[in-house]
């Protein structure tokens, strides 16, 4: 049975902890065994390199330069690592390392909570797959992305809350190899109530699977 570790910390407004039981749910279906801690220690300790998948959900705070290298490592040796929304985009912001390895780093979401259209770009991807376009309301997030990703859905900026980003196609959902590992990121799922949409969790949860080390 594979294994997964959920990591829920800072910033409130995206509620970390609430998200966190949703996702170990979403994984428990998938017949993980999920460990949930709210000890960010946990980079240091060897409990990281037990686990097949790593889900920090986690908007802010420092990691240490030592276990951000391990962490680095451990993906690179076939350790998992995916979140949606805030984590990863908006884990560890100061550490290099963890931007290496996570391939996205948010900077803007224009107009804040609005309306806007995720395109599937992917439809044949086993993660994608039955999913059409649809419409979604939350932050409609500007990343900066590593290259190498892969991407399944996207979504066009208007224009209407900053005209430098009219007609800019985004990432919303994207898949990437780094060494072993697998990266797993989905913009979608800002607060909790998120996961009522019909297709938000059960892209987060295809995600999720895939990522695991294999």
């Amino acid at each position: 049975m594979r294994k997964a570790l959920v990591v829920w910390g800072g910033w409130q407004g995206h509620e970390p902890e609430q998200c966190a039981g949703i996702v170990a749910d979403l994984l428990r279906e998938d017949d993980f065994t999920v460990e949930v801690t709210g000890d960010l220690g946990v980079f240091g300790s060897p409990t990281l390199a037990k686990a097949d998948l790593l889900v920090p959900i986690i908007t802010g705070e420092k990691l240490e330069k030592e276990h951000a290298a391990g962490l680095v490592e451990a993906v690179r040796g076939g350790l998992g690592l995916a979140g949606h929304h805030g984590a990863l985009a908006t884990s560890f912001k100061e550490s290099a390392p963890f931007r290496y390895v996570s391939g996205v780093t948010w900077v803007a979401h224009p107009g804040n909570i609005i309306d806007f259209r995720v395109a599937v770009t992917r439809q044949d991807d086993p993660v994608m797959e039955g999913i059409p376009d649809f419409d979604y309301r939350s932050e409609q997030y500007y990343l900066h992305y590593d290259p190498t990703v892969e991407i399944l859905a996207t979504t066009t900026f208007t224009g209407a809350y900053d005209p430098a980003a009219r007609n800019v196609v985004m990432p919303v959902v994207f898949k990437r190899h780094f060494g072993a590992g697998r990266i797993f990121y989905s913009a979608l799922g800002h607060v909790a109530t998120e996961f009522d949409h019909p297709y938000m969790p059960l892209i987060l949860r295809r995600g999720l699977s895939w990522a695991a080390r294999q």
